[in-house]
């Protein structure tokens, strides 16, 4: 199924926002999942490091175009309860910190993780682009 069709949430991390942001050879692949806001689930680690990125990088066009998304989406802040699912799947799945907050956040949202980072291969949900 594509990201058009389905009806499951997405949460798009960190790697496919710097491609869709910046017109990468991906961009159309991962727009598809980041233009249907109403199934776009941002967690508060993916604001933070596609913020701090777009920040130090002095582009404001993109980062417009960032928060202009991420606030018209399923906004999830870190709470106690996904930071024990995180830190399980950091050390089930040997994940780093930020990413198994993230594959922890797409599992509880029923989510398809949807990235460009080869370190969620092989995990269930996940869809590398």
């Amino acid at each position: 199924m594509t990201a058009t069709t389905d009806s499951r949430r997405s949460l798009v991390d960190s790697s496919g926002w710097f491609e869709y942001l910046g017109d990468g050879p991906q961009s159309d692949a991962f727009g598809a999942y980041l233009n249907d806001y109403s199934r776009l689930v941002v967690p508060s680690i993916v604001f933070y490091e596609v913020n701090k990125k777009l920040l130090s990088t002095g582009n404001d066009h993109a980062l417009r175009r960032f928060v202009s998304h991420a606030v018209r989406s399923i906004k999830v802040p870190l709470d106690f309860e996904l930071a024990a699912a995180a830190a399980k799947a950091s050390v089930e799945h040997r994940l780093a910190m930020a990413d198994a907050m993230i594959y922890a956040i797409a599992q509880a949202f029923s989510a398809e993780l949807v990235t460009a980072d080869s370190d969620f291969r092989g995990l269930t949900g996940v869809t590398i682009l």
